[in-house]
Parts: structure tokens; sequence; C-alpha cells
């Protein structure tokens, strides 16, 4: 007998508790909901459960947060994918506030300037491995693929050395993708979105939502409905940002973080690596929220939290609040606060818009190379842009001073030797994301204080 329906109270405790443990990036995320869902809980079957999954991938933004909004949105109709989709990222963000605060308040104590030396090799690190994972399943053979191994080597070049902006990328790869669609097929049939995911397979057993269970009808297309959503999306993003432009103007901190984080949103294939890029353009070089050590080490923290690592926009919304006073001198932790809401809101409400507007008119096309080929391309343009994002990172560690301005001379081989240390652990003996940090941050802090 399939298991009896899941009440409202039952699936919030589930979507909390899943927040809370979501560690281990997109792979270990989706490894957790597929145990949970699939083969304890059963809630859904193993071919719905993938068929979700597979519409997740061809969209930006994190797919682990959207497949959980997305068997919310099935399971409890639209509160059930806000609310699950909500609470993956809630948990996080409160996190990310007080580490963030930490960070600004005390990250120039000895102590604290140690753990943070160490895990920046340890992040170094983790983008090298990120090129490898997306490149392996993306790029395939370059004899079997050169059209795909060109477009990651031109994106490397247009961004490292050109500075191209990351959007003109997205899009020039997207063509290639579609023009290969037509004139060079076999060479965009796989991939798309965020490279495909593996998944143990289980025996089949009735589940809630199984194989046959008819659509259920809040999950029909209707013409009404899709208007509906995407006029309340609009909405919800054209209200707080109308707020936030009559409060401060368009020109202040928090106004500039919505329009620009919603950019991002919409350009993160491949997942938050890919879009890491674009945001050090913009934070980093554009707004001066933040500096590209401080951005190093809200890549770490996010890596250390649960939730989807693209939650490292909250510690750029805090950092750059901070520094802004955007409450004034005597409320820094407030307005911190604030604007790292204020970034997150604007960066996963297009998540919600795509899986609650878009799920069954979407669904339909997926398969088909038309539409898969663009999406293939753009996700080995972000080969070469997590590429070039790496080579960034190791020249930040090896000059912290700055990379030209000491190179080739006096480099810090201790941080070296720890970056290359960390990606033996993490690609060759498949050591966690969590423990080689926490392993760095002590290397860190041993060479600081007692070296």
């Amino acid at each position: 007998m399939p298991p009896t329906p899941v009440s409202f109270t039952e699936a919030l405790k589930f979507w909390f508790k899943l927040g809370c443990i979501s560690f281990g990036g997109p792979a270990g995320q989706i490894a957790i909901m597929h145990r949970e869902l699939v083969e304890q809980r059963r809630w859904i079957s193993e071919k719905r459960f993938l068929h979700a999954l597979n519409y997740c991938m061809l969209l930006p933004g994190p797919e682990a947060q959207q497949l959980a909004t997305y068997i919310g949105w099935l399971l409890h109709r639209t509160w059930g994918g806000v609310a699950a989709g909500a609470l993956f990222v809630l948990p996080s963000l409160f996190i990310l506030i007080g580490l963030s605060w930490v960070y600004v308040a005390f990250g120039a104590v000895p102590w604290v300037a140690g753990l943070l030396y160490g895990i920046k090799p340890a992040v170094a690190a983790l983008v090298v491995q990120a090129v490898h994972r997306i490149g392996s399943k993306t790029l395939k053979k370059p004899a079997t693929a050169p059209i795909l191994w060109a477009v990651a080597a031109t994106s490397f070049v247009a961004l490292y050395i050109f500075s191209v902006p990351f959007p003109a990328i997205v899009l020039g790869a997207a063509l290639v993708g579609w023009l290969g669609s037509k004139f060079a097929p076999g060479q965009f049939s796989g991939g798309g979105g965020h490279g495909a995911a593996k998944t143990d397979q289980s025996g089949h057993s009735p589940a809630l939502i199984d194989d046959d269970t008819p659509t259920p009808p809040h999950a029909r297309f209707r013409k009404s409905r899709l208007l509906t959503v995407l006029a309340v999306g609009a909405a919800l993003w054209l209200l707080p940002m109308l707020a936030l432009v009559a409060w401060s103007g368009w020109h202040s901190a928090l106004a500039q973080m919505g329009w620009f984080f919603t950019k991002a949103a919409l350009l993160t294939f491949g997942g938050a690596y890919a879009v890491l890029p674009y945001v050090y353009q913009g934070a980093v070089e554009q707004f001066g929220w933040l500096t590209g050590t401080q951005m190093i080490d809200g890549l770490a923290l996010g890596e250390t939290t649960p939730g989807p690592l693209i939650m490292v926009v909250a510690f750029v919304g805090f950092v750059g609040g901070w520094g802004q006073a955007v409450l004034g001198p005597d409320a820094l932790f407030l307005g911190a606060a604030l604007a790292a809401t204020v970034v997150t809101w604007f960066t996963f409400l297009p998540s919600f818009i795509f899986i609650l507007a878009g799920g069954p008119l979407v669904e339909s096309t997926h398969g088909k190379l038309h539409f898969t080929a663009p999406l293939t391309a753009i996700t080995a343009a972000v080969v070469g842009v997590i590429a070039s994002l790496a080579l960034f990172f190791i020249a930040h560690i090896t000059y912290p001073t700055g990379a030209s301005g000491t190179f080739p001379y006096n480099p810090d081989w201790a941080a070296l030797l720890l970056a290359l240390a960390a990606g033996v652990a993490l690609m060759r003996f498949k050591l966690g994301v969590v423990p080689v940090i926490v392993l760095c941050a002590l290397a860190g802090w041993a060479l600081r204080v007692w070296v």
C-alpha cells in the first residue's frame, strides 16, 4: 500500500530539518532528499523525483533548493512549494548573518586571522575541484566535442584576460549552442543546466506520488494560473524595489544590491561557482562593497554552512551593508543584516517564480535538443569561467598583498602547499568539504601562531 497522505505540518518539519542538515553542496543535498523522500518516506517515486530534478537542472539558480520547492509544490500546492524553498534557505541565512558579524567584528583578532589564513587555500582547492567536476560531466573528450572545449577556452580567456562581462559570455555561449543544435547536434546531445546528477537506483515500491499517479490539478498548465503567478512574482519584486528606491534612492547601496543580485540570479547556470566571477566583478570591482580577500573568506563561510552555496551572497550583502553603513554608523549590525536579507530576497525570488510558473509548462520541452543545446554550451562556458576564478584565487593566496605587485618573487609557499594538500584530499581521497576546511583552518592557525 502507498504511504498515507502527508500533512502540511509534517512536511514543514521535514523541510526545516532539511534546511539544517543540507551540507555537501548540491550533490550532497540532492542525495539527502533522494534518501529521505524516495527511499525512506516514499513521498515520491524514483522516476518522478528524477523528472523533477531534470527540470530544475535546466534552470538558473540552486537546483537543490528548486527541487525542494518543486516537490513541496506537488505535495501541497503553492504554499507547500513556498514553505519548502524558504525553509531550505532561512537556517543558512541566520547562520551566515551570525558568522558574518563575527567576521567583521573580530576578523582582525590574531587567532581568527590565522583560521582565515588556512581557509583561503582550501577554498582555492574547492574551486579547482569544481572545474574538474563540471568539466568532466560536460566537455566529454576533445575529439568528441571540440566545440564545447573551444567554448570553455574562449570563456576563460574572455573573462580572465579581457574582463568581458559575464552576461555577454553566457549569451555568446547560448548562441553557439543554438547554432550547434542545427549544424553539429552530436556534440550537444549530453549535459545541460548544471550537469548530470547521480542518484542511487532503488527498487520500486508504492509511493505517495508514484510513477502512474496522475498529475494533480494544481500542477496542470493553465494560462490563467501562469499569468497569476507571473503577476504576483512581478509584484513581489517590484514593491520591495520601489520601497528601497523611495526610501534611499536608486543609487543607494540597498537598491543597487537588489538590482544587481536580481541579474545574478538569472545567470547561475552551473551553480554558485559559475556566478561568483560576475559577483566579483560587481561587488568588488564596480561597487566596492567588499574586497577580493573578503570575497574568498565569504566563500569559505558559505562552504561550512548548510543550504545552497549561492548563500554566499548573504555574506556579500552583510559586509557591504556594514561598510556602507546603510542605516547609519549607530546601527551597523541592523543595517548589515537588512542588506543580507535584501540580497537573499532578490537572489532567490526568481527560483520560486521559475518553479511555480514554469513547472507545468517547461517540463514538456525537456529532452528537446533545440532547448537543451544552448544550456549545454552555457555549462561549457561555465567551466572556463570557473577556471578563471580558480586562477584568481590561487594568485590571491600566493601573493596576498597583490598578485601583480610581487610576482614572481616571494610567493607564500605555505599557502600553496595547503592548497595542494586540500586538493589532494578532495579529489584523490574524496574527503568531505567541511573536514577539509576545518583541517586547513587549524593548519593556518598553527602556522600563524606557532611559526
